[in-house]
C-alpha cells in the first residue's frame, strides 16, 4: 500500500477539524464524479453551543460550555456521543461529528454524524452536579435531539448514568418515554446487552482480521494498549482471552510494561480499588511516551486524538495499529507508518463496534423486543468484519492505506445519497 502526499500539511500544530479536512482531501481524488458534492464533508450541517449553567453544591453558581454538531444527515439520524472533558473544544467536536459521519457510512448504518461535548472536568463534580449539568445540557440542545433526529450516546467521560439522565430529561419535556432518543443507557430503561464491550470487541475483531490478512496470528501476540477505560480494557480482556499477551497500558495516572505479561483482570480489580495503573506491583512503571515504542505485533491507541505523531511514528515498534480512540494518528504520521509497512486499520473502522451496538440498540427499543448476548456479539462480529474486507479490497484494489479506503467507501455512499437527494429547494 502506498500513502499519498499531502505536502501542504507537515506541521504538527493541527487541530482535529483540519485533520479531518486533510483526510477529506486525500480522498478526493478517488471520487469520480461524485467530487463534485465533496464540500459536503467539509462543512457541518449545523452547530449549536449552549451555555450550561448549573447550581453547585455549595449554593453558587457555575457556568460551562456545552456543543453539539450535527454533521450530515444525508443517510439518517445524526448519530455521535457526548464527551465531558475540561479540553473539549468546538474543533474537536466538529471532527468528531465529521468521523462518526465517515464512521457510520464506512459499516453501513443508516446514520449521520452528531457529536456533543461539555468543557468541564467530571472528576471535580459530584454525583448531585454531574446530574444538574446533564439534565441543563440535554435541556438546552433539546431542540437538536430525538429518536429520529439525533441519538446522543456515551462517549470520554460519560456512560450509561449520564444516558439515563439524558433519556429521563427528555422524556420529561416531551411527555412520553422515549428510550429511542440515546443508546449507550443501562439495561434496566432499554440498554441492550453487550453494549459496554462493544467499541473493544470491534478493535479486536478488525485488528484480528488485520492479522489474517497478514498472516500473523492473534494467539501468542504481544498487545501495548494505551488507554486503560471503557474501550482500552475490553479490547485487553479480549485479547487476552483469545491467546494474546499483554505487554504493556497506560492511562491517565502512568504507564507500566511486564514483557512477561499482564492480566487485564487482574489489572482491572487494581484500577478498580487505586483509581489506575500507577503502582501496579506486577509491572515496572515506564515512562508514558515509551508506551509505544515497546515491541509488540499490536498497538492500541485508545485514549485522545493526535497521539501517534510526525515526532514518534518513527519509533513505533509493532506490525498493526488499531485505532480504539478517534483521530489518534496525524497525517504525518501515517504516511511514515505506510512507508515503514505498518499496518493502521483506521478508527471509522475499528472503533464503529460502539455505534453498531448502538444501532442494534436503537432497533431494539424501536420494536421493544431485545435480543441475547450471543446474538449480538454475532452480529457485531459479522457486521465488523464485513465492513474490514470491503475495505480491505479496496486499498488492495486502488493501492492506497486503509484509512484512504475507509474514506473512499464511506464518502462514496454518503455522497451517492446527497446526488439522488438533490438540492431544497
Amino acid at each position: 500500500m502506498k500513502s499519498e502526499p499531502l505536502s501542504y500539511l507537515s506541521s504538527e500544530n493541527i487541530g482535529p477539524w483540519e485533520i479531518y479536512l486533510a483526510q477529506v482531501d486525500r480522498v478526493t481524488p478517488y471520487l469520480g464524479k461524485l467530487a463534485f458534492w465533496v464540500e459536503d464533508l467539509k462543512r457541518p450541517k449545523r452547530i449549536l453551543v449552549v451555555d450550561v449553567p448549573i447550581q453547585l453544591d455549595d449554593g453558587s453558581v457555575a457556568h460551562f460550555e456545552g456543543y453539539r454538531v450535527h454533521h450530515n444527515t444525508f443517510r439518517g439520524p445524526a448519530k455521535g456521543g457526548v464527551r465531558y472533558h475540561q479540553d473539549v473544544t468546538l474543533s474537536e467536536v466538529m471532527a468528531l461529528a465529521a468521523w462518526m459521519t465517515i464512521k457510520n457510512a464506512a459499516v453501513g448504518l443508516p446514520y449521520g454524524g452528531g457529536k456533543g461535548g461539555v468543557r468541564v472536568d467530571p472528576r471535580k463534580l459530584s454525583p448531585g452536579e454531574l446530574e444538574r449539568l446533564t439534565r441543563r445540557y440535554t435541556s438546552e440542545i433539546g431542540i437538536l435531539i430525538g429518536p429520529d433526529k439525533d441519538i446522543p450516546a456515551p462517549d470520554l467521560g460519560t456512560g450509561a448514568r449520564e444516558m439515563a439522565w439524558m433519556m429521563d430529561t427528555y422524556s420529561m419535556n416531551v411527555g412520553r418515554t422515549a428510550p429511542g432518543v440515546v443508546t449507550g443507557k443501562p439495561i434496566a430503561v432499554g440498554g441492550s446487552l453487550g453494549r459496554q464491550d462493544a467499541t473493544g470487541r470491534g478493535v479486536f475483531v478488525t485488528a484480528a482480521a488485520a492479522a489474517e490478512k497478514m498472516g500473523l496470528s492473534v494467539e501468542g501476540s504481544r498487545v501495548v494498549i494505551q488507554g486503560f477505560g471503557n474501550v482500552g480494557n475490553a479490547a485487553a480482556r479480549i485479547f487476552h482471552d483469545h491467546g494474546a499477551r499483554l505487554v504493556a497500558v497506560s492511562d491517565v495516572t502512568g504507564a507500566i510494561r511486564n514483557d512477561g505479561g499482564i492480566d487485564p483482570y487482574d489489572l482491572t480489580a487494581y484500577v478498580r480499588q487505586m483509581g489506575g495503573v500507577k503502582g501496579y506491583p506486577k509491572a515496572e512503571p515506564i515512562p508514558a511516551p515509551e508506551l509505544f515504542f515497546t515491541p509488540c505485533e499490536f498497538l492500541i491507541p485508545a485514549a485522545l486524538e493526535k497521539q501517534i505523531t510526525e515526532a514518534n511514528a518513527w519509533k513505533v515498534q509493532c506490525k498493526v495499529i488499531a485505532e480504539g480512540a478517534n483521530g489518534p494518528t496525524t497525517p504525518a504520521a501515517d504516511d511514515i507508518l505506510a512507508e515503514r509497512g505498518i499496518v493502521v486499520v483506521p478508527d471509522v473502522i475499528a472503533n464503529a463496534g460502539g455505534v453498531t451496538v448502538s444501532y442494534f440498540e436503537w432497533v431494539q427499543d424501536f420494536n421493544s423486543f431485545f435480543w441475547t448476548e450471543e446474538e449480538i456479539n454475532a452480529r457485531l462480529e459479522r457486521l465488523m468484519r464485513q465492513s474490514f474486507e470491503a475495505v480491505w479490497q479496496v486499498a488492495q484494489d486502488k493501492k492506497v492505506t486503509l484509512r484512504t479506503a475507509a474514506y473512499i467507501v464511506a464518502a462514496t455512499r454518503v455522497l451517492e445519497a446527497r446526488a439522488m437527494l438533490g438540492l431544497y429547494p
